[in-house]
């Protein structure tokens, strides 16, 4: 059972009056510990390629979401509320519409091409189940100012190394990647333009949550005759047209430059739901295929200007934390996370020597090292070791009247279960080497 079943059990046993909103979740310290894992290290990619944080608002005017978004997105998924004048706000939903407001903003004043990432909370009316939550927290990564291939290529390569530096492999997941401009002239080929294309876009990016009878069924609702679904089946299948775009071809060869082209594959069916794309798309997924997407993205060339800035280029995606904690427990990424934040505990021997304690807390804080003290003078020191050892703090510090004659500290490793006498003044060097 995961850690996010788990919770989800717990909360259902409980016997609170007051229960949490439904697809929201507690993040207790073990859970948080997880989460900071795999965004830190989201974070610490993100800055290797040189992108920039950025933030904005959790509200945002419903307008901003809406012909930008898809109907599904704001009519059926969007948390939507009024403000005391009556005017319409969403809890967020995505971050890259408030990306293109933020950009059309300062448009004039930003430097391009713009780099910027952000990692917060998002919200989404949606049934809550394994991999999907009504409230969850989303990276999101953007090149804005840039429409090379090479630039896409980038986008994707940060995808990929984040995913390989969690410890994920090309067996366990792959970075499928398409261009709705390919997939434009291919069903141009079969009769499918105007209307028709976008509506059968979100057909195929629903295809695979669909039994086949059903999907061809609304396929022939869009108008589509039945040599169209054919020949367009026959299109989805096919893994070795990517050649006829010079685009993909220098996606991919920048893939394989930076070393990463065995993360990455061609995959037709990947085309994204959202309406604002306009050209390259990737989705990343687990292989065997139990999980909805990691992350997703792509090329969205109008959408600055849809609110107000001059036309330019994006390319960007977003990584949602619930389909990657499952991924990364499924395949045992996360087992060795350290919980605690304290490196040691610094004990007390006896409520004569407790000053001695608080004042060696507080030079082992002030030499940036997390400790934590034990606030009960009386509490036995057995009883102060069992907590450091449920707790999983690594050292522990006693300073008993021996220790105290010598001006020493006995230090004990609680993962080696040894323990040794060292100089007072020796100890923050010696945890400092060991952290």
């Amino acid at each position: 059972m995961s850690k996010l079943q788990s919770r989800s059990k717990l909360q259902s046993r409980s016997k609170l009056k007051i229960q949490p909103v439904k697809g929201t979740r507690d993040f207790y310290p073990e859970d948080l510990s997880v989460q900071n894992f795999y965004f830190n290290k989201a974070r610490e990619i993100a800055k290797r390629f040189g992108y920039e944080e950025y933030d904005g608002p959790i509200l945002e005017p419903l307008a901003l979401y809406e012909d930008k978004s898809g109907e599904e997105l704001v009519n059926e998924q969007t948390f939507i509320l009024k403000d005391r004048g009556d005017r319409k706000l969403a809890l967020r939903p995505e971050m890259t519409p408030t990306l293109a407001r933020m950009v059309a903003q300062k448009q004039a004043e930003l430097v391009k091409p713009i780099r910027w990432f952000n990692i917060g909370p998002r919200f989404r009316y949606e049934k809550p189940q394994k991999g999907r939550s009504r409230q969850f927290y989303q990276w999101d990564v953007d090149l804005i100012g840039e429409d090379t291939p090479e630039a896409d290529g980038e986008v994707i390569a940060i995808a990929a190394t984040f995913l390989k530096e969690l410890g994920l492999t090309p067996n366990e997941v792959k970075i499928k990647v398409n261009d709705r401009r390919l997939m434009e002239e291919k069903l141009k080929l079969i009769g499918i333009t105007g209307d028709k294309f976008l509506k059968v876009l979100s057909a195929i990016d629903k295809k695979a949550k669909m039994e086949q009878d059903e999907w061809q069924s609304w396929l022939s609702e869009i108008g589509l005759t039945h040599s169209q679904i054919r020949d367009l089946q026959g299109i989805l299948k096919d893994k070795d047209f990517s050649q006829e775009s010079e685009s993909l071809t220098r996606i991919f060869s920048t893939l394989s430059d930076l070393g990463l082209s065995s993360f990455v594959e061609f995959d037709p069916s990947v085309v994204r739901g959202l309406d604002y794309y306009t050209g390259t798309v990737f989705e990343a997924c687990e292989v065997s295929g139990e999980f909805r997407s990691i992350l997703g993205g792509g090329r969205y060339d109008n959408l600055v200007a849809t609110v107000g800035g001059n036309p330019t280029s994006g390319v960007g995606f977003a990584a949602g934390d619930c389909v990657l904690e499952e991924v990364l427990e499924k395949y045992q990424k996360i087992s060795s996370v350290k919980i605690t934040s304290s490196q040691v505990l610094v004990t007390v021997f006896d409520e004569a020597r407790f000053r001695i304690s608080i004042q060696l807390a507080a030079k082992l804080r002030e030499a940036k090292i997390n400790t934590s003290l034990y606030l009960d003078p009386k509490e036995k020191l057995e009883k102060q070791l069992k907590y450091a050892d449920a707790k999983k703090i690594p050292y522990v510090v006693i300073i008993g009247p021996q220790e105290e004659a010598k001006n020493e500290v006995a230090l004990r490793d609680m993962n080696k279960k040894t323990q040794e006498n060292i100089p007072m003044e020796s100890l923050i060097d010696y945890l400092r080497r060991r952290s």
